[in-house]
């Protein structure tokens, strides 16, 4: 709807300096406001009847939540911790021990017979006549001693007469210390510390 209406307002000058909006004016006024109105009217419309939702709408997506796994506890082990192995004290199997004399000490005899040897828990030392010898004040000396923690000595003496064991050319065990016998020399190696000393005629190794 289009409503037009001209505002024809007419002012008449009045001598007392009022103004008076003459009667053709006013009902122009009125015209152009009922037509507003009817203007603003047409311009809203309802439509009645009751919201409904689509069947084909999407709804919000549900998801179930999985339940935790457990893992079931182990059956205990029927078999006992196993343990290490004790660590033999004693010579190995094979191996000769030989005999302990007066004062602790072990008494031996290379098998050439050419040197001797006394051992004890804390030394091993021998008597022979050593081609490399160093001199001891001017005189060369016929001894050397190893000890247990490895300190090592060239001397002069004399082991006397002491009963010896002839060693053959095999392993042996005397006082915590381990006898090796062969034709090159003999090896004596300290079952604690593993220190010791190689023993022949030409040469003595320390270690």
């Amino acid at each position: 709807m289009v409503c037009m209406a001209s505002l024809d307002t007419r002012i008449d000058e009045i001598g007392d300096g009022n103004f008076r909006l003459s009667i053709v004016g006013a009902r122009s006024l009125v015209v152009s406001l009922l037509c507003t109105g009817a203007l603003l009217t047409g311009c809203q419309s309802t439509v009645p009847g009751t919201p409904t939702t689509r069947a084909g709408s999407p709804t919000e997506p549900s998801f179930s939540t999985p339940r935790p796994s457990r893992t079931p506890p182990s059956a205990p082990s029927s078999q006992p911790p196993s343990t290490p192995a004790p660590t033999p004290t004693g010579p190995l199997p094979g191996v000769q021990v030989l005999p302990t004399e007066s004062g602790g000490y072990s008494f031996i005899e290379t098998k050439s017979g050419q040197t001797r040897c006394q051992i004890d828990a804390t030394a091993v030392g021998c008597e022979a006549r050593f081609t490399n010898a160093p001199e001891i004040d001017g005189e060369q000396a016929n001894g050397v001693e190893t000890s247990a923690d490895g300190k090592n000595r060239w001397l002069v003496g004399n082991l006397g007469d002491p009963p010896v064991v002839k060693l053959e050319y095999r392993t042996y065990s005397a006082q915590g210390w381990t006898v090796v016998a062969t034709e090159a020399g003999t090896r004596f190696t300290n079952d604690r510390t593993y220190h010791g000393m190689f023993v022949s005629l030409e040469k003595v190794e320390f270690y």
